[in-house]
């Protein structure tokens, strides 16, 4: 937890020192570094307790997969059972490990869970509300994975938040002027330096991951999901004024939105037919469980497949609470499809796989050490960790569906890239193409395969991207590649790190203590198949067969089990079965060979070795293995071809070269810091304590997934033995491809004897396809950008004509009515009025005649009255 807030702190650090602080001071950013390395050395301290608490997992992964949403198919029946050793039976016939459930304010208390040697931490840290049955919580689902990404992510970002401290000094100033962004008149833009502001953004950006990562329920994994979103516009946009870093940041929002949008329809599909969004399950203080999770709900056979109900079709969900009956409720399986893809597509926008690739190579408008994190430890990494994440409930069609989108994005990025002349545009492209490695290893099972590349791409992809960042600063930010050549003269440490770096990703090898033929021919496949419970008699005859005796009996004395006489083959065997996968993984250990490689040899030979199994259990999907493994040749000769133009050969521009300097110590320091981790940390490869820590929970449909009844009609699910049969097989042709475009980059870049402008003229129709990315961006345009604008102006239109024709015309009928009402109000009612008025005014006018204020006159006026009078009275009544 402390490693998850660190981050925000250091937000907060940066915005109070950035409104207080003098915007010349690197104290505010030397407290984000202080924040972000305290999280690592707190999220490393963790990682390695966790494996030392959880030795049998880290040192057998192979064989101790079962966890809390491992374990969801068997027995979903039985997961909200009262009784908490009812509970705990359920738990010990699904899998060989432990679940940990802890209660919502376990928190506050010690760690039982590690007592009993258990491998999952679930519970709720805050209740924000409650709405009917819908908790809105703070909660928390902590594994390997969990811990695993927690250090890699902290890690990386402590090393480009060093970076950053010197390639953004420029920042460092009470007046910045923007050579790239220009006013109306031409000059340039001069505005406050934000280091402070970067800083933030950037401290930010790291708590919205973690807190993705962290997140126990997929509705605030949703929350994060789009607090990322906004960091990563605020950063790609932070150059606001030049127009370019705009464009991009918009660009990369809204084609984001789009993904969103299929997200929440998966969301409320979830929540419509299971009624939680929480992944795990939660308990009380008794340890009894109140509430299932989504990964406890689904039930899969034994080969993994969702079951279904065999009239309806529909799928029965697991209960709920414990006092609801379980199976009662169910989805039909299409919506279960419906809901997977929803929350597939938003992980297509983040991860920038096709169709919505083309924002991530406009994404490097941002400062360089964004980029890095963006393409490495963050934003992209976010759709990858979330379909690992979440893959107890995706059902075939889905996974089907991520391996062929990964499929397609990894050769489109690949392509692209070979002809990209920017240096970080290279990077960016072979960002999508690893990506696309990625979901293609996850769509073929290969959960373990996938989120292993996911780790070690985030090692030498940040790498490559500080390493393209000290070359734009050492050059003025100079970023075309034809302009450079001959660098590493003047830049040894970038241009050694960045070798590194360019030989992991290439999947580059040197096999040690061994020559290559007896690397590549010492499997373990004769071994695996024999042992297979699932085998059948036939199978063990055709491997005995295929074999030789002697080379079946040679595996089994490699491994102790010796057999004199022919007789007693089939007593070795049944001996050799008896042998559980941990012993058998033991004794098989001493005899594996293993390259001297960096670390994308092994992760990405994972991949490659996982798919060819795949399309030997579904022939029909061949593509799936052979676009793979043409792109791993074009990813080394586009990667090569990088360093040789960047490094290698003679300076093409003398101006440049002359100007060129290698960067600061607090720049190159951690280029070194990642490039070790870049060569080292897959060491071992799937035997390895990196591959074994991420698989420790693996989800059990995948570690012990067997191949599905022939004539099922659904797709063959590739067991682990079928990995260990072709993974020399796959890691050859690799090997081959890899070296195969070193070679043609070489070629044609590191030497002079073949012309590469003849070559692209000859070519010109295919390069100008490649550089216009595949006119994806015409076509989105003329797809959507133009209806859009097209409809924008008939709307304008119709505002215009319709909707303001009818305002203006009831403004005009207003205006004559009020007039036909003053002509009324003046004529009539005021000249009544006034008539009255003036009547009034001329009496008392006329009346002021004989009103002269005069005694006599009024005197004489009363006599006269009163004679008057009297005649009048003397006149009417004489008697």
């Amino acid at each position: 937890m402390i490693a998850w807030l660190l981050p925000l702190a250091g937000f907060a650090v940066e915005i109070f020192g950035g409104f207080w602080g003098s915007r010349k001071s690197r104290v505010a950013a030397w407290m984000s570094v202080g924040c972000i390395g305290i999280g690592f050395v707190c999220s490393l301290s963790a990682l390695l307790i966790w494996g030392g608490s959880n030795k049998w997992t880290v040192l057998h992964g192979a064989d101790t997969h079962g966890t809390s949403h491992a374990d969801a198919g068997h027995d979903a029946e039985n997961h909200a059972e009262p009784a908490h050793a009812d509970h705990e039976t359920s738990q010990a016939h699904t899998g060989d490990a432990a679940v940990s459930h802890v209660s919502p304010d376990s928190h506050t208390s010690h760690d039982p869970a590690m007592e009993r040697g258990q491998t999952v931490f679930s519970g709720t840290l805050y209740y924000l509300a409650r709405f009917g049955s819908l908790d809105i919580s703070l909660d928390y689902y902590i594994d390997s994975l969990t811990l695993v990404m927690f250090t890699m992510v902290t890690f990386i970002a402590t090393c480009i938040h060093l970076f950053a401290m010197g390639y953004m000094s420029e920042e460092l100033t009470e007046e910045y002027v923007d050579h790239n962004a220009h006013l109306a008149n031409g000059h340039h833009v001069h505005r406050p330096g934000r280091y402070y502001r970067f800083f933030a953004f950037l401290s930010l950006f790291c708590f919205s991951m973690l807190g993705l990562v962290l997140a126990g329920n997929i509705f605030q994994v949703f929350v994060f999901w789009e607090l990322v979103g906004i960091c990563s516009f605020l950063l790609i946009g932070f150059y606001t004024e030049r127009k370019s870093a705009s464009n991009a940041a918009n660009k990369a929002f809204i084609m984001n939105r789009v993904g969103d949008f299929g997200f929440l329809i998966g969301l409320m599909v979830l929540w419509t037919f299971f009624g939680t969004f929480r992944f795990g399950e939660t308990v009380n203080e008794n340890g009894e469980v109140i509430q299932a999770g989504l990964f406890q709900m689904l039930p899969r056979d034994e080969s993994g497949n969702v079951l279904r109900d065999a009239e309806s079709g529909d799928v029965k969900i697991g209960a709920v609470t414990a006092s609801e009956p379980s199976g009662k409720r169910t989805i039909p399986y299409s919506l279960l499809v419906v809901a997977g893809l929803g929350v597939f597509a938003g992980c297509v926008g983040k991860s920038a796989q096709f169709p919505l690739q083309t924002w991530l190579p406009d994404a490097m408008e941002g400062p360089t050490p964004v980029s890095a994190l963006v393409h490495s430890a963050t934003m992209v990494a976010a759709g990858v960790y979330l379909v690992g994440r979440f893959y107890p409930m995706f059902v075939q069609e889905v996974l089907l569906t991520i391996a062929y989108a990964g499929c397609i994005t990894l050769f489109l990025a690949a392509t692209i890239a070979v002809v990209a002349t920017d240096i970080k545009k290279v990077l960016a492209y072979s960002t999508i193409s690893q990506l696309g490695y990625m979901m293609l290893g996850l769509g073929v099972f290969g959960w373990g395969a996938g989120l292993f590349h996911l780790i070690t791409h985030a090692f030498f992809k940040s790498l490559m991207f500080l390493c393209s960042g000290s070359v734009i600063y050492g050059c003025h930010h100079e970023q075309e590649m034809p302009k450079m050549g001959g660098l590493w003269r003047k830049m040894p440490i970038t241009a050694f790190t960045m070798l590194v770096g360019v030989i992991a990703i290439s999947g580059l090898a040197v096999p040690g203590s061994a020559s290559l033929l007896n690397y590549f021919l010492n499997n373990e496949s004769t071994v695996w198949t024999l042992w297979d419970p699932q085998s059948t008699p036939d199978q063990i005859e055709e491997t005995i067969a295929s074999k030789g005796r002697d080379t079946v009996i040679a595996r089994l004395a490699e491994i102790g089990i010796s057999t004199d006489e022919e007789s007693k083959l089939t007593d070795s065997i049944s001996e050799l079965r008896k042998m559980d996968r941990k012993s058998l993984d033991d004794a098989l250990s001493p005899r594996r060979i293993l390259p001297v490689a960096f670390s994308g040899f092994h992760s990405k030979d994972a991949v490659v070795a996982t798919s060819l199994a795949f399309t030997k259990a579904n022939p029909s999907h061949f593509l799936l293995f052979i676009v793979p493994l043409v792109t791993a040749g074009i990813t080394a000769f586009y990667m090569f071809r990088l360093w040789f133009y960047t490094f290698a050969g003679k300076p093409r521009d003398q101006h440049i070269y002359d100007h060129c300097h290698e960067s600061p110590w607090i720049m190159t320091g951690p280029l070194l810091a990642l490039s070790v981790f870049a060569a080292f940390c897959a060491i071992g490869g799937e035997q390895g304590p990196l591959y074994l820590l991420i698989t420790g929970d693996q989800p059990s449909h995948v570690a012990h997934g067997v191949a599905a009844a022939a004539g099922s009609g659904q797709i063959n699910l590739p067991g682990s033995h079928a990995v260990h049969e072709v993974h020399s097989t796959a890691g050859t042709f690799a090997l081959i491809a890899a070296a195969s475009g070193t070679f043609i980059a070489w070629l044609l870049y590191g030497t002079t004897m073949v012309n590469v402008a003849e070559i692209k003229r000859q070519l010109s129709g295919l390069h100008g396809f490649l550089t216009n990315k595949w006119h994806f961006d015409e076509l989105y345009d003329a797809l959507f950008v133009k209806p859009a604008h097209i409809v924008g102006k008939f709307c304008a239109w119709i505002d215009k004509t319709v909707f303001d024709g009818i305002i203006h015309a009831s403004a005009k009928l207003m205006v004559l009515v009020s007039k036909w009402d003053r002509i009324f109000d003046e004529s009539i009612v005021d000249g009544f009025v006034n008539l009255v008025g003036n009547s009034t005014f001329a009496a008392g006018r006329s009346l002021r005649v004989i009103q002269t204020g005069r005694l006599r006159q009024y005197v004489m006026f009363i006599v006269v009255g009163v004679v008057a009078l009297f005649a009048i009275l003397f006149t009417t009544f004489p008697g």
